[in-house]
């Protein structure tokens, strides 16, 4: 069974509801006036032939004149109530969407594609503004044509709407068939692009890969095969939209000719039916086939959009954090690990019955080969999974219970791969939180970054993901944000990787000399001058802790870490 998506679609209606019912309003007024049109046309039809009328032809124009200027006003109410009801209703939608985005866990997108939530946001859109939101008015308009129209049929002629009845059967027939695929061509259309968008993400993003590497010929190759089989699908949901509509049309001009005609013969032979009834039945024929022809694409559109609603809803309800009451605003104690194992997967563990206690206040250093489950262990740190086993606990408290933001006030994180936004340095550095100057000045003096601000100004523009500044610019800002934040546990994943030594030492002082703060670095860099300035090194092998201690100590152990020291020399 398929779960609501209500609380999705709820957001086109959120504080928009008068623009809708003034845009409802007006296809209300059209569709009554445009069947009042066709009893107009009977009626000045009849009085042209000599038949008894109940208008003379200035009551009838006076009519006609009340309808234009109905339809001019219900236009201009139209004009102003549709565009905002649309355009309020995407963007609630968007900002709806991007809010559930950021629920998700901290790593979430490790193992996510993200071009499917560029997708959901940039082409999906389109899809559902027409599908869904245009589409209301064009379903409700026709239906109301539809029901009236039959009414007036049955009024003028119960046998000649009998018969029409039966006509319409084909034009049915041919749209219920068609219109059911519409859906599943326009959902292969919509994977398909976001294959594409994935396509041009990985070649923009890995380009200084490709090039490196002279794969040009094969990124080429397999983009032009993610074009085609958009295209492919492309065009054979476009197919099925001709193939509707011809066969629509085709349907409707039989009935409309098959009527005509024999409203003709009805009325030549004296069966009570005049020759306005006659024009009134082909005029109003029209808002029965229309709807037949045109209700069904428009479902099909809407239903292709609650497929695209749905397909969205599915992937946002995956790897979000279930976030709880918490009343933890501060860390007394420490961090407390007991038998802690976890793995992405069922069949592959990265971590093995780790068991660890971090005390406030001192530094730590992880340390151990690539792969041994050094990051994997600070981002469970950071609630990034809760599939593991054993506890992690704050002062007692699982993690797994402390709500994300009270986490977040307590830790921050700095890591080797940092994102920088196309804004200046300053709301690089603050994330557009508001410090004192002095606060930051003393986070950029610790980070190393005072030589870029005093060369380019607090004011400079990164540029797109930081393509104005070099890899160790980045990650010094990424730094200078944590520090900024003084959490009192800071957590460091190879932060200084990129920067050249002496940089390197410098920050990574810094940061041990902080005053209060935990500090849990996974480091490659195995300097003695470093390392002394630790309260302990752990040192992991194959996601199990081998040993740990004070560097003195572990050197005189001549253990494993000992080993890993001795080839870094």
């Amino acid at each position: 069974m398929k779960r609501n998506i209500r609380v999705y679609t709820k957001q086109f209606f959120k504080n928009n509801r008068i623009n809708f019912i003034l845009a409802f309003s007006e296809v209300m007024l059209v569709t009554i006036g445009m069947l009042t049109i066709s009893w107009l046309l009977q009626q000045v039809v009849d009085l042209i032939a000599g038949n008894n009328t109940r208008f003379s032809l200035s009551e009838l124009s006076i009519v006609a004149s009340i309808i234009f200027v109905g339809c001019v006003l219900s236009y201009l109410i139209s004009y102003e109530s549709k565009p905002r009801f649309i355009t309020k209703g995407i963007s609630q939608y968007k900002e709806f969407i991007f809010e559930k985005i950021t629920k998700k866990n901290i790593s979430a997108f490790v193992g996510e594609n993200s071009s499917k939530y560029i997708s959901s946001l940039t082409n999906d859109i389109q899809i559902i503004e027409k599908g869904y939101l245009f589409n209301i008015f064009d379903i409700v308009a026709n239906i109301i044509l539809f029901i009236g129209a039959l009414v007036m049929m049955f009024i003028y002629s119960p046998l000649l709407t009998a018969i029409a009845i039966g006509l319409t059967i084909l034009p049915i027939v041919c749209t219920v068939i068609i219109g059911g695929r519409m859906a599943k061509a326009e959902k292969v259309v919509s994977d398909q692009n976001e294959n594409y968008t994935g396509a041009i993400k990985d070649t923009l993003g890995g380009f200084s890969v490709i090039k490196a590497f002279k794969v040009e010929f094969e990124m080429i190759k397999n983009f032009k095969e993610n074009i085609k089989r958009l295209a492919n699908s492309q065009s054979k949901k476009y197919k099925m939209q001709i193939l509707m509509e011809m066969s629509g049309t085709l349907a409707s001009l039989l009935v409309q000719l098959g009527i005509f005609l024999i409203g003709a013969f009805l009325a030549i032979n004296g069966y009570g039916v005049t020759a306005g009834t006659t024009i009134i039945f082909v005029q109003l024929l029209n808002f029965v086939l229309n709807p037949i022809q045109n209700v069904p694409k428009a479902l099909a559109e809407r239903k292709a959009a609650r497929t695209l609603i749905e397909k969205i809803r599915d992937e946002l309800d995956q790897n979000v954090r279930e976030e709880k009451k918490s009343n933890l605003n501060k860390l007394v104690d420490g961090i407390n690990i007991k038998d802690l194992s976890f793995g992405y997967s069922s069949d592959k563990k990265i971590l093995h019955n780790i068991n660890f206690k971090f005390e406030l206040g001192k530094k730590y250093a992880i340390v151990g080969t690539s792969g041994s489950g050094k990051s994997t262990l600070l981002n469970l740190l950071m609630a990034s999974n809760d599939n593991y086993y054993g506890s992690i606990s704050y002062d007692g408290n699982e993690i797994k219970d402390i709500n994300s933001d009270n986490l977040y006030e307590i830790e921050s994180i700095i890591q080797q791969n940092v994102f920088i936004f196309n804004e200046s340095i300053k709301n690089n550095i603050t994330m557009f939180q508001d410090f004192s100057l002095d606060d930051i000045n003393k986070a950029i003096d610790m980070s190393g970054l005072r030589e870029l601000v005093n060369e380019k100004g607090l004011d400079y523009i990164c540029g797109e993901n930081g393509s104005g500044l070099s890899g160790g610019e980045k990650q010094r800002i990424s730094i200078a944000r944590c520090l900024l934040r003084k959490t009192q546990v800071l957590l460091v994943d190879e932060a200084t990787a990129s920067l050249d030594r002496e940089t390197a030492y410098q920050v990574s002082n810094s940061i041990l000399n902080l005053d209060d703060v935990t500090s849990i670095v996974v480091t490659h860099s195995l300097e003695e001058g470093l390392l002394k300035q630790y309260d302990e090194i752990i040192t992991l092998k194959n996601g199990a802790i081998i040993e740990h201690g004070a560097f003195n100590n572990l050197i005189n152990n001549k253990g494993y870490f000992y080993s890993l020291f001795t080839v870094s020399q």
